[in-house]
């Protein structure tokens, strides 16, 4: 099947009994073609002899030359070479058969491929390689499969660079990256041009690939101006910290800076080593920012910075930030605790009422090895369904870390939980339960509770999880 699921051995019936190409399969998708080149050798298994279903209800001509397009795109793949070889000679006047010409290409009779690999090289053009790359670079990954990568970056770097710079848009970021290698190998991209690839593209390795040889080419002021900026202001990180890096290099490090109170950890260290090399200190910048608790524009990223370059003792400038009325600051401060090992379970389970899913899931985080001197009547209340989520969510993270019979009390008052992912996890937990010996002394009903449960598992293991609580069934 294809990507999307088209069934090859249908879709060759189909065309077998004449249906058109286009209405056939997506003409587009490189996932429909590969299922159909296979499908068209599929034989059913009740089938004798063993013949694909096509060719016992519309059996190929001897002579193939009276074939239209659908029925000649079946030839192209068929389990005889010689059938196929044919095919290929007659398929110049059928542009809409040039996907199953790449197919061929990479076929295991030379042959066919020979004969393919010269068509294909005739036919291809700027405009059928822009739609075929895809397909190209998929059926690329290939044995024998270079052959049609090659021609197609010889045809697009031959092209108008308007047809290489229409891949940059593709979907498939495949074709994305191959056109930028393309254009770097060619140096057909200014460095602005370059810089602002980094910063738009959503993969990672273009964004590695633009930003290095945007980068390359600070070797002069007014390059800077045209590349620092877009790097500067990009919302992936890998990025901005590329070009925060720059900034050394540049001969510009004070503009560093700002950007050690960045929201991204890996844009504060590479902030944090320019502001350094510059003689700065980057702990003093951060304790000046977060020794106003009430100071408004506190960045959250100083509040978590200052934990990854301070001291324990920093921490006495973290604990008024719990109750900064920005959330994401509150939400750092408690993270910056974890990060201090200062993170007091007394002092933070307040937290675990804030109104800010953020900052309960940080407090959740750092309260998780002393889940245990938590009390549990007080967190089993949090998983009530007045609550909201955030709080029950956390509420149950915690129990569940307390592991022992309160967790199956948790797990089991969650199992009519109007959240569908906190209603699962909860019957998850039910099901992995499994008392420990100080547990069969309990007051707690444990029958009553798997009984609350029954429907998560079957007699059997139903009563052995009572056998191992010490409970009738």
């Amino acid at each position: 099947m294809g990507d999307d699921g088209m069934d090859g051995t249908v879709a060759a019936v189909r065309l077998a009994g004449g249906a058109p190409l286009r209405s056939t399969l997506d003409v587009t998708d490189p996932g429909d073609w590969l299922a159909l080149d296979a499908g068209v050798r599929q034989a059913a298994w009740y089938r004798s002899p063993s013949l694909p279903e096509w060719e016992h209800a519309a059996p190929l001509p001897v002579d193939l030359t009276q074939l239209g397009e659908s029925r000649l795109a079946l030839a192209l793949c068929h389990r005889d070479g010689r059938i196929r070889q044919d095919a290929v000679r007659l398929s110049a006047r059928h542009p809409g058969l040039l996907p199953l010409i790449v197919v061929r290409c990479t076929d295991w009779a030379g042959p066919v491929r020979g004969l393919a690999r010269q068509l294909l090289r005739e036919v291809l053009d700027s405009d059928a390689a822009v739609g075929l790359a895809p397909l190209v670079l998929r059926v690329g990954r290939r044995g024998r499969g270079d052959f049609g990568v090659e021609v197609l970056g010889e045809v697009l770097l031959g092209a108008s660079q308007g047809r290489l710079r229409a891949l940059f848009s593709s979907p498939d970021r495949v074709v994305r990256r191959f056109a930028y290698r393309l254009a770097l190998d060619a140096r057909l991209l200014r460095p602005a041009e370059l810089a602002r690839a980094a910063a738009q593209d959503e993969d990672t390795l273009i964004q590695d690939l633009c930003a290095t040889a945007a980068l390359a080419a600070l070797s002069d002021e007014a390059a800077c101006g045209e590349v620092l900026p877009p790097l500067l202001t990009a919302r992936n990180p890998r990025t901005r910290s590329a070009g925060v890096t720059a900034l050394r290099r540049a001969g510009r490090p004070e503009e560093a800076e700002p950007f050690l109170g960045d929201r991204s950890a890996l844009v504060r260290a590479c902030a944090r080593y320019v502001v350094r090399q510059h003689g700065g200190d980057p702990t003093a910048w951060y304790r000046e920012r977060c020794t106003a608790p009430d100071r408004p524009g506190v960045p959250p990223g100083a509040v978590i910075g200052l934990a990854e370059c301070g001291h324990r003792a920093d921490a006495g400038l973290l604990w008024p930030l719990l109750a900064h009325p920005a959330a994401g600051v509150r939400a750092r401060a408690v993270a910056g605790l974890r990060t201090l090992d200062c993170a007091h379970a007394e002092r933070l389970r307040p937290l675990l009422d804030d109104p800010a899913a953020g900052v309960v899931r940080e407090t959740a985080v750092a309260l998780l090895p002393a889940a245990n001197e938590l009390p549990a009547d007080w967190l089993l209340e949090r998983t009530g369904s007045e609550r909201p989520r955030h709080i029950r969510l956390a509420a149950f993270r915690l129990l569940v870390a307390r592991d022992g019979v309160v967790a199956l009390q948790a797990a089991v008052g969650l199992l009519e939980d109007p959240d569908v992912k906190l209603r699962t996890w909860a019957g998850q937990s039910v099901q992995r339960w499994h008392p420990s010996a100080e547990e069969r002394r309990t007051d707690v009903d444990v029958g009553a509770l798997l009984d609350r449960g029954r429907h998560l598992f079957s007699d059997y293991v139903l009563l052995r999880r009572k056998w191992e609580a010490g409970v009738g069934g």
